[in-house]
C-alpha cells in the first residue's frame, strides 16, 4: 500500500483506545535537591481550557451547602453540607501546602455507578477536599468517607495526594450498583519517586503495614465475590483486579511512567521496564523506585517535557514526523493498516493539554511560603512555569476564568498565547524550537531566579505578623509575572510569524534583530526546503513521476 493511501486509511478509521489522559510524577522530600515534595500533573484534555482554578477560604453556618459541580461536563450533580472552615486553593494547592492530582483510567465498565445517584466525580472531589484538609492523611480519609456518603460518579482513577512531610498514591473505582467505592492508598518512601498515567499502579503491597497502607474494609472480598480475584488476600493486586492491561495500555500509559523512571535509573531497570511497555513481558514496573540522583525543579520540568526523547520510541524519526521533525501526532492514535492495529507514541508532553504544573511543598518554611504552584497552560514542551504561591489570594487576569474559553480569543488569556507559539512550531518544529526555547528558558531562570530574594521578603512580613502585605506582595509578583510570560509569548508568536513566513526563514543580524541591506530593505530569506531523507522519501513513493528528463 502507498505511503498517501495508508494516510487516508489511518485518517478514516477509528479504533477504540484507552484513556489518554493526564500524567503525573511525584519526588519525595529525601529525593529532591531541596528537600521539597514535588507533584507534577498536566490536564490533558481536548474540551477543557486553561485556566487556574481558585476558591477563597471562608467561615460557614450550619446548614449551609456546598454545590457539587461535574468536572466533566459541568453539569449540576446536586449539594453537600459545606464544612465549617474552607481553605485558599491556588489550582491544585491549597494555602496548607496540600496537592492534589490525578489520572483515569477507567476499569471495569460494569463498576461504574449504575444506579445514578452518586453526586462526586473525581474532580469535584478534589477540589472539595482542597477546600478542606491541611494534610494528605487527612485528604484520603475526607475523600473516602464523601464517596462512602455520597457516592463515587467516576470510572477508575489514581490520585496522587501530597504535603509537605509525605506523599501518597491513592487508586479508586466504583462498586456498580452499590453505593462508595474500592480504594487503596500507598505512601510513597521519602526517598523515592513515583509516576502514574492512566493504568492503575498499586500491586501486591503489604497489607499489615498501617502506617504506609490504607484501604476499605471491604476491598478484598467485594473483589472474590464479583470474581475480580482468587487467592490469599496479601497476594491481591489492586491494578490487576479492575484493569485489564493490553499492549494498547502498557504502551501509550506506562510508557510515560517509563519515560519518568528511565531518566534516574540503571541501564538494567531501564531494559527491563521496556520490555513490560513494549509487552516484552510480563514483569510490570514497580509503583516506585529510589532514583540515582536527587531531582531538581529542573529536572521535573523537563520531564514534562518529555517525547521519549533517546529512546526506542523517539518521535522525530518515523514518516509520522514529517520533514520538520515534529515530535506530534494528531489523534486518534490507534490506526489500522492492512487489518493489523498501530499506534502513535503517547508522550507526556502533548499538545491538547489544558493546563500543568509542578508542585513545591516545603516542610522547612511557613506554608504561605514554602507552597509554590509552577503552573502553565497548553503544551508544557513550548509553554513557561509561572511561580504562584499557594497564599495568593488574587488570580492574575492572564490565568483568569472567563478570560477567553477553547472557543473564544483573547490577546490577554495566556493559553491562547502559548497555544499561538505551539501552533506554529508543530508543523516547523525542528526550525522552531530553538526559538521558543531561548524565551522559555529566559523567563523561567528569571523566574527561579528570583525566588532567593522574595521569599526572604516574604519571610520577613510572616516573621513581623503582617498577613496582609504578605498576600499583597504574593499577589502582585502573580499578577506581574503572568503578565510578563503571556506578553513574552505575544511577541514571541509575532516573531515566528515573520521569521518563518511561507516556508522560508528570515536572516537576523548580531544583535538579534531581521537583517536588512544598508538601504533599510529586507535581506533575501533563507530557503531551507527539506531534509535529504524526506526528498528520498518523495521519490521512493513517486518513482519517475517527478524525475526531470
Amino acid at each position: 500500500m502507498k505511503f498517501y493511501q495508508t494516510i487516508l486509511l489511518a485518517a478514516a478509521i477509528s479504533i477504540p483506545s484507552a484513556a489518554e489522559a493526564c500524567t503525573n510524577f511525584i519526588a519525595g522530600k529525601k529525593a529532591t535537591v531541596d528537600g521539597s515534595i514535588m507533584v507534577t500533573y498536566a490536564d490533558d484534555s481536548h474540551t477543557r481550557f486553561g485556566d487556574l482554578f481558585h476558591a477563597t477560604r471562608g467561615k460557614h453556618l450550619p446548614g449551609e451547602m456546598r454545590r457539587v459541580i461535574d468536572w466533566g461536563d459541568n453539569s449540576y450533580r446536586g449539594e453537600i453540607p459545606q464544612a465549617a472552615e474552607t481553605f485558599n486553593v491556588v489550582g491544585n494547592m491549597n494555602e496548607h501546602q496540600l496537592v492534589i492530582g490525578e489520572t483515569t483510567w477507567g476499569g471495569h465498565p460494569e463498576l461504574e455507578d449504575t444506579t445514578g445517584n452518586s453526586i462526586l466525580d473525581y474532580g469535584s472531589l478534589i477540589y472539595i477536599t482542597l477546600e478542606r484538609c491541611r494534610t494528605a492523611r487527612e485528604a484520603i480519609k475526607t475523600m473516602t468517607d464523601l464517596v462512602a456518603e455520597y457516592g463515587y460518579a467516576s470510572t477508575g482513577e489514581t490520585f496522587s495526594i501530597a504535603d509537605k512531610n509525605e506523599a501518597w498514591v491513592m487508586e479508586m473505582i466504583g462498586k456498580g450498583t452499590e453505593k462508595g467505592a474500592l480504594w487503596i492508598a500507598v505512601r510513597i518512601p521519602d526517598d523515592a519517586i513515583c509516576a502514574h498515567a492512566n493504568e492503575p499502579r498499586i500491586r501486591k503491597v503489604n497489607y499489615k503495614d498501617k502506617e504506609n497502607v490504607m484501604y476499605c474494609k471491604d476491598l478484598f472480598s467485594f473483589a472474590k465475590k464479583h470474581g475480580y480475584f482468587k487467592g490469599k488476600d496479601e497476594d491481591f493486586s489492586f491494578a490487576d483486579a479492575f484493569k485489564v492491561h493490553n499492549s494498547a495500555t502498557r504502551r501509550s500509559c506506562d510508557g510515560r511512567v517509563w519515560s519518568f523512571f528511565r531518566r534516574f535509573a540503571t541501564p538494567e531497570e531501564d531494559k527491563a521496564w521496556f520490555e513490560w511497555v513494549n509487552a516484552d513481558s510480563d514483569v510490570p514496573m514497580p509503583l516506585y523506585i529510589i532514583p540515582d540522583r536527587k531531582l531538581s525543579l529542573k529536572d521535573m520540568q523537563d520531564r514534562m517535557r518529555d517525547h521519549y526523547e533517546d529512546s526506542p520510541y523517539e518521535m522525530t524519526n518515523d514518516p509520522g514526523a514529517g520533514p520538520n521533525k515534529s515530535p506530534y501526532r494528531n489523534r486518534p492514535n490507534r490506526y489500522q493498516v492492512d487489518g493489523k492495529t498501530y499506534t502513535h507514541e503517547r508522550a507526556v508532553a502533548t499538545q491538547q493539554t489544558a493546563w500543568h504544573f509542578v508542585s513545591q511543598s516545603r516542610a522547612d518554611l511557613p506554608d504561605p511560603i514554602g507552597g509554590v504552584l509552577w503552573f502553565g497552560t497548553d503544551d508544557a514542551n513550548t509553554s513557561v512555569y509561572m511561580p504562584f504561591y499557594c497564599s495568593m489570594t488574587e488570580v492574575p487576569e492572564e490565568v483568569r476564568p472567563g478570560n477567553g474559553d477553547l472557543y473564544t480569543f483573547s490577546p490577554t488569556a495566556n493559553f491562547w498565547m502559548t497555544n499561538w507559539v505551539a501552533n506554529q512550531a508543530y508543523h516547523r518544529y525542528d526550525l522552531m524550537i530553538d526559538d521558543i526555547r531561548k524565551v522559555q528558558s529566559r523567563l523561567e531562570e528569571k523566574f527561579a531566579g528570583a525566588r532567593e530574594e522574595k521569599e526572604k521578603e516574604l519571610l520577613a512580613l510572616y516573621n513581623a505578623n503582617d498577613m496582609e502585605n504578605l498576600e499583597k506582595r504574593v499577589n502582585e509578583e502573580g499578577a506581574a509575572i503572568a503578565k510578563e510570560a503571556t506578553d513574552a509569548y505575544r511577541d514571541l508568536a509575532h516573531f515566528l510569524l515573520i521569521r518563518y513566513l511561507d516556508g522560508n526563514r528570515k536572516k537576523m543580524d548580531e544583535n538579534g534583530n531581521f537583517a536588512r541591506n544598508r538601504h533599510g530593505k529586507p535581506l533575501a530569506p533563507d530557503y531551507l526546503g527539506y531534509p535529504q531523507d524526506f526528498y528520498d522519501h518523495i521519490v521512493r513513493q513517486t518513482g519517475d513521476h517527478l524525475l526531470l528528463k
